[in-house]
């Protein structure tokens, strides 16, 4: 955990979220400025800046966050007419928050390009 995280906080419990999923690994939460009526994060425990600093052994983790994805999107109903994960890389990539999330959207047409 990075202190001045707020992912990190909010995984560990001190900052309030509407949890979605969470185990030792993985915390899942509700984003709090929704961009399609299903919006969910899926964030690591561990803090790992963004995608870029991951490495080799973080594959598994990586891997572990699509499928969790991918299960939290078929509990949302998202499956049948489609969603989109985002993964945002850098301040021209969008990324806000410097610690890895995985965005799940959907429950709407989604258009596109999508920024």
């Amino acid at each position: 955990m990075t202190d001045d995280c707020i992912f990190c906080k909010i995984a560990a419990g001190d900052i309030p979220s509407e949890k979605v999923y969470g185990d030792e690994e993985l915390y899942a939460f509700r984003d709090i400025n929704p961009g399609a009526p299903s919006h969910i994060l899926v964030i690591p425990r561990r803090h790992i800046p963004s995608v870029t600093d991951a490495g080799p052994e973080d594959a598994e983790l990586l891997g572990k966050m699509m499928l969790r994805a991918n299960a939290i999107a078929a509990e949302e109903g998202l499956v049948d007419k489609g969603f989109r994960y985002v993964l945002n890389c850098g301040e021209w990539g969008g990324q806000t928050v410097f610690h890895i999330h995985l965005h799940v959207l959907g429950g709407r047409p989604l258009a596109w390009p999508p920024g």
